[in-house]
C-alpha cells in the first residue's frame, strides 16, 4: 500500500515513536505537584512547550498545549471573541476555512453574534484587499488559515495580518497544515495546530496567545495550561508531538523541494494522462506534498475506493454519497468542478516509484469508472430547437454525464435545460461549461428540483 493522504493525517514520525515510549516512564506524574515525579513530570512538559514555541516562532508562555487542533481553534476562537465582547461581536472567517473553525462561527451566530465569509478566487486564495474591507469597527476577530486543508493553497497571511493589525483587529491563523513546513509569517495574534498533521500522535493540539491579545477563556475555570485549556495534560504525548515538530523541521527544506517535485509532476501528467481533469488550487502558492484535481464523468468515492484495491490511500473533497448529497464547501466556494475529486497529500518520506505507480494505474481506474456510469442512456425530450435532460432523482455526476452526451444534438446557439435535484449539480454543471467552452445560462427554479441551463457555443 502507498499512503498518499498526509494532509488528513501524517505517519507517526520516527522521533516521536521514540520520544514517546520514553516519556511514558518518565512523564505519567501530576507536573503541578512538587514532589519528585512531579518536578520530573513538569520538565518534560516544560522543555515540550520551549521546543513548540521554538518551531512556532513564539514566547514558551504564549503557547498552551489542548486535546487536539480542533479543540485549539474552538478554544481560541472562544476566548478572543469573548475577550473583546466590549468592542462587538461581528466575525470574519474566509470561505474555504477547516471545518472547526466555520461550526465555532455558527455557533457564535445562534448565539447572537454576525459573522462574514470573505469570498476566495478559482486557486482558493482570498484577495488580502478584500479581506481587509471586511474588517469593522465591531469586528471582535477574524480569522484565516495559513493553507488549505483540501487543494493546498497557501493563503497571504502576512497581507492579511497587517490590515487586521491597522485595525486593531486580532487575526487567528489555523496552521495545522503548514507547521511542519516551517512558522507562519506575519503580525498574527492567534494560532492554532495539530500534532497529528506533522507526524505527532493524535490527540494534541497547541493554541497560541500573543501578549497583548485579549483573551477571556470559556468555559468553567481551570488551573491547567495558563486556564486555556482543561483537563490533565498527556505529557508523553505532548512530549512526542514537539520533538516530532522538531525533527521534521529540520528536514523541512529539503523534503519540500523533494515533495514539491513530484507533485508537479502529478500536476502535469494526470491532464496528459486522464481526458477531462480539472487541476485545482495554485500551482505555485500551495503546500509542497498536495495536489488536487477533479474528472469529470466519475464519482470521488467510487474511484477512492478503485484506488484504494488498487493500494493507493487517497482522500476526496467530493461527498456525492446517498448519504451526503453536498460538494465540498472547499472546492463549491473556488468555483471549480467537484465530481471525481481526488486529493493527493504525500507524507514525508514517499517514494518516487509510488508516485510513478500512481500515474499508471490512475488512468485505468477512471477509465473503468467512466465505462460503468455512461453505460446510462440520457432521458431527453426535444424542446423547441433545444433539448430538456430529465437528471431528477440522480447523484452526481449523472446529470454533468447526461448533459455531455446531448449537447452535441442541438444546434450552436441552442439551449440544454438539465433538470436535477442534486445539490452538487449547482457548482458541477458552470464547471462543466468553463471545462468545455460552453456558456452557462444560469438556472430556474422548478417545482421539482432546479433547470439549469446551457447554451451551446461550438
Amino acid at each position: 500500500m502507498a499512503y498518499l493522504d498526509a494532509a488528513s493525517a501524517a505517519p507517526l514520525h520516527p522521533v516521536a515513536r521514540q520520544a514517546l515510549l520514553a516519556s511514558l516512564d518518565e512523564g505519567w506524574a501530576d507536573p503541578a505537584r512538587l514532589h519528585r515525579e512531579g518536578r520530573r513530570a513538569r520538565l518534560l512538559l516544560d522543555a515540550a512547550r520551549e521546543a513548540a514555541a521554538e518551531a512556532v516562532g513564539c514566547r514558551a508562555d504564549e503557547l498552551v498545549f489542548t486535546s487536539s487542533g480542533t479543540r485549539a481553534v474552538h478554544a481560541g476562537m472562544a476566548g478572543a471573541l469573548a475577550g473583546r465582547r466590549r468592542v462587538g461581536r461581528h466575525l470574519i472567517v474566509s470561505a474555504v476555512e477547516h471545518s472547526s473553525v466555520l461550526h465555532a462561527g455558527e455557533l457564535h451566530e445562534r448565539e447572537g453574534g454576525t459573522a462574514d465569509r470573505v469570498a476566495v478566487d478559482r486557486t482558493g486564495a482570498v484577495d488580502p484587499a478584500a479581506y481587509a474591507a471586511a474588517l469593522r469597527a465591531d469586528t471582535a476577530l477574524a480569522c484565516l488559515q495559513s493553507a488549505n486543508h483540501e487543494v493546498g493553497t497557501e493563503q497571504p497571511v502576512a497581507e492579511v495580518a497587517g490590515a487586521c493589525r491597522a485595525a486593531g483587529v486580532p487575526l487567528l491563523v489555523d496552521a495545522a497544515q503548514s507547521l511542519a513546513w516551517g512558522p507562519v509569517e506575519g503580525d498574527w495574534s492567534l494560532l492554532t495546530g495539530s500534532a497529528h498533521k506533522w507526524g505527532g500522535p493524535s490527540g494534541v493540539g497547541l493554541l497560541v496567545v500573543r501578549k497583548g491579545t485579549r483573551f477571556s477563556p470559556a468555559g468553567p475555570a481551570d488551573e491547567r495550561e495558563s486556564g486555556r485549556a482543561a483537563g490533565f495534560e498527556n505529557i508523553p504525548a505532548i512530549v512526542a508531538a514537539a520533538a516530532s515538530l522538531r525533527a521534521v523541521r529540520a528536514q523541512a527544506a529539503q523534503e519540500a523541494a523533494r515533495l514539491r517535485e513530484l507533485t508537479d509532476r502529478i500536476r502535469t501528467r494526470v491532464p496528459a494522462l486522464v481526458e477531462d481533469v480539472e487541476v485545482v488550487g495554485d500551482p505555485v502558492r500551495r503546500l509542497p506534498g498536495t495536489v488536487t484535481f477533479s474528472c469529470l464523468y466519475v464519482d470521488g468515492e467510487t474511484v477512492l475506493h478503485e484506488l484504494d484495491r488498487a493500494g493507493f490511500s487517497v482522500s476526496s473533497g467530493s461527498s456525492c454519497t446517498s448519504s451526503t448529497l453536498t460538494p465540498s464547501h472547499v472546492l463549491k466556494a473556488m468555483g471549480v468542478l467537484s465530481e471525481g475529486n481526488v486529493r493527493v497529500s504525500l507524507p514525508a518520506g514517499t517514494a518516487e516509484a509510488d508516485v510513478e505507480r500512481f500515474l499508471e494505474v490512475l488512468p485505468g481506474v477512471v477509465a473503468a469508472v467512466r465505462e460503468k456510469l455512461g453505460a446510462r442512456r440520457p432521458q431527453a425530450v426535444a424542446e423547441g430547437d433545444g433539448l430538456v435532460v430529465d437528471a431528477l432523482g440522480k447523484l452526481c455526476p449523472i446529470p454533468v454525464i447526461e448533459l455531455a452526451k446531448v449537447i452535441g444534438n442541438v444546434p450552436v446557439g441552442s439551449t440544454v435545460r438539465v433538470l436535477a435535484d442534486d445539490e452538487a449539480a449547482r457548482l458541477d454543471i458552470p464547471a462543466w461549461c468553463e471545462m468545455r467552452g460552453q456558456e452557462y445560462a444560469g438556472e430556474e427554479r422548478e417545482e421539482r428540483g432546479t433547470a439549469y441551463l446551457v447554451r451551446r457555443v461550438r
